[in-house]
């Protein structure tokens, strides 16, 4: 079962976060087909999140989704340099998700070409806050969190 969430997790990392990212500092916009992103300029970082359902995403690139995967919604986070634009591919994030009922969830991102991601259940309607500690190749750890909406 490890292996099929980690192959899942390797096929949505192909599926580029940047597509669904809007390009405003601070901005998060939902989606219509169960993705969102959510983009926030901290400390000369530009971090990039989506969030968007495995079946989208699996859907999106041609394939079903497996049976038996109680994880609902991949995180990505794409991480640039503001003034040099290039990405920050390096690095340890660990992302924290907390559902309408309190419940937490806590991952470590993997690397995932060029980007880092990780998938989790979010299987409930309502608000989840999503919050991300992230290191980069500087030495300095940075914050961000933001709110995800099940419908």
């Amino acid at each position: 079962m490890k292996r099929l969430v980690l192959t899942i997790a390797a096929i949505l990392a192909l599926a580029a976060p940047e597509a669904f990212a809007a390009d405003h500092a601070g901005h998060s916009e939902h989606g219509g087909h169960g993705s969102a992103a959510h983009v926030e300029v901290i400390d000369g970082v530009k971090a990039t999140f989506t969030v968007q359902t495995m079946a989208d995403a699996m859907k999106a690139m041609g394939m079903e989704m497996p049976r038996g995967v109680k994880e609902t919604h991949h995180i990505s986070l794409a991480l640039k340099d503001v003034k040099s634009g290039k990405a920050l591919p390096e690095g340890e994030v660990k992302v924290k998700v907390q559902s309408p009922d309190k419940k937490e969830q806590t991952k470590d991102m993997m690397g995932m070409q060029g980007h880092f991601g990780a998938d989790f259940e979010m299987a409930k309607k309502g608000k989840y806050g999503v919050m991300c500690k992230f290191k980069t190749a500087d030495g300095k750890v940075r914050q961000a969190k933001f709110w995800y909406t099940v419908k």
